[in-house]
């Protein structure tokens, strides 16, 4: 086995060196590569890997074989790798899971066709999300929770306290069961959602942040414009809550769109007191009222244009 790393490592030591392969090269190295990948450990993949990411020629089937491994070993050239094209990123992304289409989501320039089709992928993996698979999730995170102490040493003569108590239990208790009709239940952000919205916020692009939020939303680009246009941030901060962002990541976008929110009273931000302060239940709703009346404003007008031309 140890023979093989070798091989391995010296074949792509020597591929590195051509600074523009021929064809016949290129053949030759695809012919020798994967054999020789297959038979080695995982440390000298990695390390083979690390090297082709950086190499602007590796040969099409070669790229797409590297790409189709296991996330540990193709991170660094999903991420990295000029020889994948637009093509076989989104097969990639279709394909391989979330945590591929992660990975590609870092890349430091992407297509408008890469973004679009990743933008596509994340709406459907959140769209099949079942309902009762966010239900179950509530439920043992409620189930699994630690008590809060004051909960338990409560004593039973203290009305207030009692109703103090009445008024927690029924918040977990509205966390758990929700409404079957509740249309937020699938209109959770999935893996791509999230990384694509952080990605936006990271190069301030607020066109293509806009773009994906109405596409996470399923409603207009009026609608996710209006969120961002308050700069106060709090529609941005109820409309990631209420999806359900990972709260320093959410954290993050609000301070990359609007700088004033990272400015600190004590020891949080006032990005962080924003979101703190707002009811995940709450948000939700928010939410869908928003959609509601956009899908009023606009739905009509796309009804009206498909019996036009449909």
């Amino acid at each position: 086995m140890r023979k093989k790393d070798v091989v391995l490592m010296a074949t792509v030591t020597s591929f590195e060196t051509l600074a523009h392969p021929s064809k016949s090269e290129l053949r030759q190295f695809a012919e020798l590569f994967m054999p020789l990948f297959a038979a080695s450990t995982d440390e000298a993949r990695r390390q083979a890997i690390a090297a082709l990411s950086q190499h602007p020629d590796i040969p099409a089937p070669v790229a797409f074989f590297i790409a189709s491994q296991p996330i540990s070993i193709s991170a660094p050239f999903l991420i990295s790798s000029k020889s994948l094209n637009d093509e076989t990123l989104i097969t990639i992304a279709r394909t391989q899971g979330r945590a591929h289409a992660r990975a590609i989501v870092r890349r430091e320039s992407l297509s408008p066709t890469v973004i679009d089709a990743l933008v596509c992928i994340g709406h459907s993996q959140s769209a099949s999300q079942p309902v009762e698979t966010a239900k179950a999730t509530d439920a043992q995170a409620v189930q699994t929770a630690p008590v809060p102490s004051e909960i338990i040493d409560v004593p039973p003569s203290n009305p207030s306290r009692e109703e103090e108590l009445r008024q927690q239990i029924k918040t977990m208790a509205r966390q758990v069961s929700r409404p079957s009709d509740d249309v937020l239940g699938l209109r959770r952000l999935s893996d791509i959602q999230e990384a694509l919205l952080v990605r936006f916020a990271r190069e301030r692009d607020a066109r293509q942040f806009s773009a994906a939020l109405a596409n996470t939303l399923s409603a207009s680009h009026w609608l996710a414009e209006r969120i961002m246009l308050d700069i106060s941030g709090v529609q941005l901060a109820t409309t990631l809550k209420g999806l359900g962002m990972n709260a320093s990541d959410a954290i993050f976008v609000l301070q990359g769109f609007y700088p004033h929110l990272s400015q600190k009273t004590g020891d949080i931000s006032r990005a962080e007191g924003i979101l703190y302060k707002l009811d995940a239940i709450a948000c939700e709703q928010r939410i869908e009222s928003w959609r509601r009346a956009d899908s009023y404003t606009f739905q009509p007008k796309d009804a009206d244009k498909q019996k036009r031309f449909g």
